[in-house]
């Protein structure tokens, strides 16, 4: 698929832009012509369309550029794209721009840390019109069966075992927009998420797949946790040991779970990049830390790390005491 009709169905489908709409696209320049692809597919639509690029550092940002500040006062447009590097360590500035772009409950966003090209010609991104409305309706369809649920339970072959409470939080999708809630979304999409009740997690986290930020694991990350927070870590891999403290390390709320999702792509691939990854059908990830963009999240930290499992078995139970078993080793059984 070109990567600009790839662009403009995402825009289309996902943020819903309509003519003469305004969009400004934030664009690290080593994305630049990720960032020219969503322009031209902008402006086959008709946006008005201002491309804004930022200097590629080898600094680790932590604060918002001056020059970017008027697009959030006297020069905010009806959608913001942000087209980022996605290291780690930038997480807290990415989190902070977030908070700008969508203080109004209004502006659209589209928010992809990470994203390359060929996910626009290739992989997650590749889709047409009709694939993104049929993973649309994939998605209600799931978002149907997880109604009153209560307690999510986790488990896999490598060993993850993890029990979290879903009470009166809502689950929704990052596949459509909804204008209720205005949460901003990943491109590519392909997630259904809830905020769990954040003391609920409890048990052990197997990652053998990846985390965001970092990538793919040759190693698995292995997590306790007890009402809600990391207890330990543990990993054969010491530098990626190391990060993953870090990261939940820097402020107290960092190491308090803030999603639990679904993974319903069937175009997203495992890459290098994990915002394309966490995407895949088949696959599960649970988050620590900022979520207070999510409906009912309470977790407000600077940072916000996930981590993806494998051929999960999913079973969940509802407010009425009946259960259901959802995915088994990675395949949905009850859609």
């Amino acid at each position: 698929m070109n990567a600009w009709e790839a662009a403009r169905n995402a825009l289309q489908v996902v943020l819903e832009a309509k003519e003469n709409e305004k969009i400004v696209v934030f664009c690290d320049e080593e994305k630049i012509e990720t960032g020219k692809a969503f322009k031209r597919g902008a402006e086959s639509l008709k946006l008005h369309v201002k491309l804004v690029v930022l200097k590629t550092t080898t600094d680790c940002r932590t604060e918002v550029p001056q020059l970017l500040i008027k697009y959030f006062t006297t020069h905010r447009p009806d959608i913001f794209l942000n087209i980022f590097r996605g290291s780690r360590e930038e997480t807290p500035f990415r989190i902070k721009i977030i908070r700008l772009e969508t203080e109004d409950h209004k502006t659209r966003l589209g928010h992809c840390p990470g994203i390359t090209l060929d996910m626009l010609t290739d992989g997650g991104l590749a889709l047409t019109v009709k694939e993104h409305q049929k993973m649309q309706c994939f998605a209600e369809k799931l978002i149907e069966k997880l109604q009153d649920a209560h307690k999510i339970e986790i488990t896999n072959p490598a060993g993850t075992k993890l029990s979290l409470s879903v009470k009166d939080r809502q689950f929704f999708t990052d596949t459509r927009l909804d204008w209720n809630i205005m949460k901003w979304m990943n491109l590519p999409t392909g997630e259904v998420i809830v905020a769990p009740e954040e003391d609920s997690l409890e048990g052990n986290l197997v990652c053998d797949l990846a985390v965001g930020g970092i990538g793919p694991l040759n190693t698995p990350i292995i997590m306790k946790v007890k009402e809600g927070k990391v207890d330990s870590i543990t990993s054969e891999n010491v530098e990626v040991l190391r990060r993953v403290e870090d990261a939940l390390h820097v402020d107290e709320m960092a190491k308090v779970v803030g999603e639990f999702a679904f993974g319903i792509n069937p175009k997203a691939r495992f890459t290098e990049e994990f915002l394309e990854a966490e995407k895949m059908l088949g696959t599960v990830h649970v988050a620590f830390g900022d979520n207070v963009n999510m409906p009912g999240g309470e977790n407000k930290s600077i940072n916000h790390m996930d981590f993806l499992i494998s051929k999960p078995t999913i079973t969940v139970t509802y407010k009425n005491g009946a259960s259901l078993k959802v995915m088994s080793d990675g395949l949905f059984v009850s859609l």
